[in-house]
């Protein structure tokens, strides 16, 4: 049986943060500080569609610029805790794949509907409110939580909700929330975008190293366990279309990458890949959260005399 170091279970809940994590809050902290000497740099670093046209740098700036304290503190926080759970699992190489793909993704998919908004009801909001932060990754988090711990149990306030529903209690949150705040559009579209994108990736492009197949399509990951039970009737049917868009090959993959038995490709290799990595998640929080609370031991080394009892 082996025991946390005295290193390890003395470094506490605020210990563990990766390299990787570490960097990108120093980006982000970089950015705010950028911002708050050079106020005038918004406009060039946050995604202003009406000047995304000529400066279109701003779709790839925009998600590591944070204009309020707020943000930035919530910004670093859920970095540097939901990175200490994913990227183990994933791998730092992916998890920074991850982070580059969703944003660059999130703010594509907000200046399209910027532009889409504007021109069907001709508000200006659209085209010039200063859209930028990494709360649209932070969303993706979540739904990478939600795949890899699904039932994990955390605790919120005095409630017990498991990990596969927090995007969907995030994005309920911030739609209640915007409509009872003014400037809505500049957090709303990224964490809506931020979620879905991330929910796309995962689902259909993230090379999975242990079979050699991308994405998850296994049931406990699809588009309707956003939603609550007697929703998903209806969102089936209609997620099965862009299912068949988004994935038409999808039913070959799994052939192609050579997990076939006489011609025939292996029922459950899905739901079977999705649990192992869903074990894999739970038992590495486990370990991490055990070594956490672990209190230091005596070293062997301090009591040769019992250590020599082993023997």
């Amino acid at each position: 049986m082996s025991f946390p170091s005295p290193s390890a279970a003395g470094g506490g809940f605020f210990s563990g943060f990766t390299r990787l994590c570490k960097g990108l809050s120093g980006v982000l902290v970089g950015g705010y500080a950028l911002l708050s000497i050079l106020p005038p740099l918004v406009q060039y670093l946050a995604l202003v569609p009406d000047r995304t046209i000529p400066f279109a740098w701003n779709i790839l700036t925009a998600g590591y610029v944070e204009q309020s304290v707020f943000g930035l503190v919530v910004s670093i926080v859920g970095l540097l805790f939901m990175g200490k759970v994913l990227e183990p699992i994933w791998g730092s190489r992916e998890f920074f794949k991850f982070v580059i793909i969703v944003n660059l993704m999130t703010y594509v998919s907000v200046f399209t509907t910027a532009i889409a908004l504007y021109y069907i009801t001709r508000k200006e909001i659209f085209l010039y409110t200063p859209i930028s932060g990494f709360h649209g990754v932070l969303s993706g988090f979540l739904v990478g939580v939600k795949q890899i711990i699904p039932d994990q149990e955390l605790s919120l306030f005095s409630l017990r909700i498991k990990s596969k529903w927090l995007p969907s209690l995030v994005v309920l949150s911030s739609i209640v929330t915007s409509l009872f705040t003014l400037n809505s559009v500049a957090y709303l579209p990224v964490l809506i975008f931020g979620t879905y994108t991330s929910w796309i990736y995962l689902r259909y492009f993230q090379r999975r190293p242990e079979t050699n197949v991308s994405g998850d399509s296994s049931d406990d990951f699809a588009f309707s366990t956003f939603f609550p039970q007697f929703m998903r009737p209806v969102i089936d049917p209609v997620a099965s279309i862009f299912d068949r868009l988004l994935c038409g090959k999808s039913s070959t993959s799994t052939e192609a990458a050579g997990y076939v038995v006489g011609g025939a490709p292996l029922s459950g290799l899905d739901s079977i890949d999705a649990s192992r990595r869903r074990e894999r998640g739970a038992r590495a929080l486990e370990e991490r959260l055990a070594a956490e609370r672990s209190v230091p031991l005596v070293s062997l080394e301090a009591s040769p005399k019992t250590a020599s009892d082993f023997v």
